[in-house]
């Protein structure tokens, strides 16, 4: 690609018109001919290696500031926000060839854009997802290694998007994705906002950094669906200026549910909006779980889709890996894996299992390391609130010591009387919930959910899937 046309003017250069042969900020990957983007990242700042990237046989380097390599430096004041342009540019703008849609928040955006996804395949629209557990093109699954990919990749994911024919694009977008500008400049026919609790404070230094993250999503939307059952959501719809809907299960709003009935085998409510009632059965447990369904109806509404094809798609859905996932045991007890890691995803899913809980609710949940330690006591805290037993184990503990991540958690537990077992073994931890389970009980797994991994030190990844191990314990009994 001719490097006029990839800049776009979106920065100046006193090159020529000359032929580039890649794009890339990652130092490994740049060749003879290579546009090579310098960005700051935490632990590397790429303006370090500009110089020796061109005697590597770069053709320029885009930078932030003067690097004394003469005309072969292009320099921007913000080299991470053009590189996500330049890579719209070189995949010839992706996104502008697809409808949009993005879901933000800390907990639910992955059962809300799959649940979109579904009703946009079933409504005819060859839709492609992009999100936590895997990528999807129509009906074909991609690894994913972010919520949000990278720059390059998600434009290039978008690429393939519009060669395979996808009508739509459903995705989660993240605050690490905002803020790193890896969307570039997409843009969002409707935007999601489902809550915001305590998480990755370990990457922004407050609620407000992490608010703010999250509401820029809404400057580059045509309209915003906006849960105002949540603080912060009350907030963002007062301080965005465009087109809005509020959505609830607590009161009336723009699109709302009333006459909700929770079972174990899932959930019946009457859809509610613009004076008229529609009545909604669902395959997937939990009022979390009627809130995100609630959001992806009312956005599939604001794409135009009729509400009666809407509501039979839902009515076929059986639900999201890890979100509130029945696994089977064949015994009279329940054992649910979800991927609730944060004290408000905690709060959510006992809250609602409690609803249907016949014996004892038991929840066994550990902490990640190398994350936000503040929330592990509020993890503990939440879970008291609601379970009859706790168990407190390991989730992935990166390079931490997991007895210290434990400790960290039960001083969450100071001043409670809820029972409560130690077992750092996840899998160990699970064999006891399984050996100690009663008729009428429900045991959930909280925290790994879709995972099928754990990460240990030196960043060691070892298969665990929490199904198999669930199996294995059975066998055991």
């Amino acid at each position: 690609m001719k490097l006029y046309d990839l800049l776009e003017d979106n920065a100046r250069t006193e090159l020529g018109n000359i032929e580039i042969s890649s794009l890339t900020d990652d130092t490994r990957k740049v060749t003879d001919g290579s546009l090579f983007v310098c960005v700051k990242g935490a632990r590397f700042d790429g303006h370090t290696a500009a110089a020796e990237m061109l005697e590597k046989g770069a053709a320029a380097v885009v930078c932030e500031h003067d690097l004394g390599l003469g005309e072969r430096q292009i320099i921007t004041d913000n080299s991470r926000r053009l590189y996500g342009r330049l890579c719209a540019a070189w995949f010839g703008h992706p996104e502008r060839k697809l409808k949009m849609i993005g879901v933000t928040g800390t907990n639910g955006k992955t059962t809300t854009t799959n649940v979109i996804k579904h009703i946009l395949m079933s409504t005819g629209h060859k839709t492609g997802l992009v999100g936590t557990i895997q990528n999807e093109i129509g009906d074909e699954v991609l690894h994913t290694d972010n919520t949000t990919p990278m720059a390059y990749d998600f434009m290039e994911l978008l690429d393939k998007m519009v060669k395979a024919g996808c009508e739509y694009v459903v995705m989660e977008v993240s605050s690490f994705g905002l803020v790193q500008e890896r969307i570039g400049c997409s843009h969002f026919g409707t935007a999601v906002f489902t809550n915001l609790t305590q998480d990755h404070l370990d990457y922004h230094k407050d609620m407000e950094e992490y608010y703010q993250a999250k509401k820029l999503l809404f400057g580059m939307c045509d309209r915003a669906m906006i849960n105002v059952d949540d603080e912060y959501g009350r907030r963002l719809y007062e301080e965005i200026m465009e087109e809005k809907y509020t959505f609830s299960i607590k009161k009336a709003a723009s699109f709302y549910a009333d006459g909700i009935k929770i079972k174990s085998t899932g959930s019946s409510f009457w859809f509610c909006t613009g004076g008229k009632s529609h009545l909604v059965r669902t395959r997937m447990p939990g009022a979390f779980n009627v809130s995100n369904i609630t959001a992806a109806i009312a956005a599939c509404l604001a794409e135009g889709l009729p509400v009666e094809q809407i509501i039979e798609a839902v009515s076929e859905y059986n639900g999201v890996k890890g979100r509130c996932e029945v696994i089977p045991t064949g015994r009279d007890f329940t054992v649910i894996c979800d991927y609730a890691h944060t004290p408000d995803a905690i709060e959510n899913i006992l809250r609602s299992v409690r609803e249907y809980t016949e014996g004892r609710l038991v929840c066994l949940f550990g902490c990640g390391g190398d994350r936000d330690s503040a929330k592990r006591p509020k993890m503990a805290a939440a879970a008291a609130k609601y379970a009859d037993r706790l168990i407190v184990t390991s989730d992935n503990p990166r390079s931490e010591d997991p007895e210290a991540i434990i400790r960290d958690i039960l001083a969450g537990l100071e001043g409670t009387d809820v029972p409560y077992d130690v077992v750092t073994d996840r899998r160990e931890a699970i064999y006891h919930a399984l050996r100690t389970a009663e008729k009428g009980d429900v045991v959930v797994l909280a925290g790994k959910g879709h995972e099928d991994y754990q990460i240990l030190a030196g960043g060691e990844h070892i298969h665990f899937d929490e199904r198999e191990v669930v199996a294995d314990g059975l066998k055991l009994l």
